[in-house]
């Protein structure tokens, strides 16, 4: 199967089970204490877990070495995004309201969209690029979109919840297990760990996280859709002018600008492998990530506009994603 229809598939099943989580906070199936929980679950427990398990599964001495610069990627994209979001939305948006719209252009949803499709097109190697994005991406977030939404530098508060970011935590624990233990790689299949007691109670561990790090997609999904759920008809009426230039810019000039990076580094003699590079685009075409509302409210931003983004641009993404990955594609981007 062409590559942009395995990427419009899986968006076209992305969206399906997105509308189920939507249809069970319609029906109040899931309601706000239960989607409270769930998120808490997957961001603290069942993502780590699937982290560490990727980074055991594919990391090597050689990945690292060839693979060194995907987390600064992961922060690149949301550099070249904030600067989407300056370069357009002064034009449009009153001043109080600017640097939560430069915010929202600014934070792509780097990790529970995109992880699917990379893991569709790439597999196993697919999920890791997008998983050390997300090293870089945390670091962007905390520091220069913390600062670009509070207007000020990024408290000593914020810099001490992101390196007790669980994520990271188990990126970071998963590349050291592999480096220092490289046997432990085959234990999540190994029938020969069975043979010994050690071996054999580090692959039940092992296993069983991994177990719970596959329900991180299809969890993620329903509770991205259960939040969009949630917004009021205010937030999801068609959007004006403000609010169409706060989407352009992160479904439009965002991926322009990652375009124009990746040229930029080819020109300075720098080439992205083929399979990070499609995955650097498809973050950066991205709709806000569904954290930006919390973002927004615990750093005094404009709940309405970022739950109004949010909305428009999930929805808009079904068509936009699928089509600048057929423009990178068929245009040698």
């Amino acid at each position: 199967m062409p590559e942009f229809r395995v990427v419009l598939l899986k968006i076209m099943a992305m969206f399906l089970v997105m509308a189920v989580g939507w249809w069970a906070r319609r029906r109040a199936y899931i309601n706000a204490a239960a989607v409270r929980i769930l998120s808490r679950l997957v961001v603290d427990l069942v993502f780590p877990c699937l982290v560490l398990t990727q980074m055991l599964r594919t990391v090597d001495p050689g990945v690292l070495r060839q693979g060194w610069f995907v987390p600064l990627l992961g922060g690149g994209v949301i550099l070249t995004s904030i600067l989407a979001g300056w370069a357009v939305l002064p034009w449009f948006c009153p001043r109080p309201r600017l640097p939560t719209a430069v915010f929202l252009a600014g934070l792509p949803n780097w990790i529970f969209l995109p992880l699917p499709i990379a893991e569709a097109l790439f597999g196993d190697a697919g999920v890791r690029d997008v998983l050390l994005f997300n090293v870089g991406a945390q670091l962007a977030l905390w520091s220069l979109g913390v600062w670009t939404l509070q207007g000020a530098a990024p408290s000593l508060a914020a810099v001490k919840n992101l390196f007790r970011n669980p994520g990271l935590l188990a990126t970071a624990a998963g590349i050291l297990l592999a480096l220092i233990w490289p046997a432990a790689r085959a234990l999540e299949t190994s029938a020969a760990a069975a043979m010994t007691p050690g071996p054999f109670a580090a692959a039940a561990a092992v296993q069983a996280m991994s177990m719970l790090g596959s329900l991180t997609i299809p969890l993620s999904l329903l509770i991205t859709g259960a939040q969009l759920g949630a917004l009021t008809a205010a937030g999801a009426r068609p959007p004006p002018g403000e609010l169409a230039a706060v989407l352009a810019a992160r479904l439009i000039g965002g991926p322009c600008l990652a375009v124009a990076a990746v040229w930029i580094l080819a020109w300075a003699g720098f080439s992205v492998p083929d399979a990070t590079r499609q995955i650097y685009y498809l973050i950066a075409a991205m709709p806000v990530a569904i954290s930006a509302s919390i973002m927004s409210e615990r750093f005094n931003g404009d709940n309405l506009l970022s739950a109004r983004a949010i909305f428009w641009s999930t929805v808009l993404s079904m068509a936009t994603v699928p089509a600048f990955y057929w423009l990178t594609q068929n245009r040698g981007w």
